[in-house]
């Protein structure tokens, strides 16, 4: 097996909205005192990256874009040990994340909504077993 390259290619990026969108209607998240993870599947080999880094959070433009290259940069040096197949949308919650925060947490969190994933594959939905009882 090839090992897998130590860069941020553009398609491990999560760029349309409705991607975005899905991640957060799908309802799974895992969270810390720094970050907030939300995960969707995605049918693909390889985990995605999103970043919604809101105004109301971090007030100024060049906190915020240190913030989104903190959590690229995290998710690039730990790719290799985050779950495949997932998009991951990070939501930081706050202006004073590092790099040592996010780099801990990132793959912490990833494994954790994978974990979430996994189950609600695993289980039955309840709507088949509500449509069962019913006479």
């Amino acid at each position: 097996m090839d090992p897998i390259p130590a860069t941020f290619r553009p398609f491990e990026r999560i760029s349309r909205p409705e991607d975005f969108r899905r991640a957060f209607d799908r309802r799974r998240s895992a969270s810390d005192e720094v970050m907030i993870v939300y995960g969707a599947e995605n049918g693909l080999e390889h985990p995605r990256l999103g970043i919604s880094v809101g105004r109301k959070k971090v007030r100024k433009a060049t906190a915020r874009n240190r913030v989104k290259r903190l959590i690229r940069e995290a998710f690039r040096r730990n790719k290799a040990g985050l779950p495949p197949g997932v998009d991951l949308v990070v939501v930081p919650r706050g202006a004073g994340l590092t790099f040592a925060q996010a780099d801990r947490s990132l793959p912490h969190l990833a494994r954790a909504v994978a974990g979430r994933l996994a189950r609600d594959r695993s289980r039955p939905r309840d709507r088949d077993r509500s449509a069962e009882a019913a006479p």
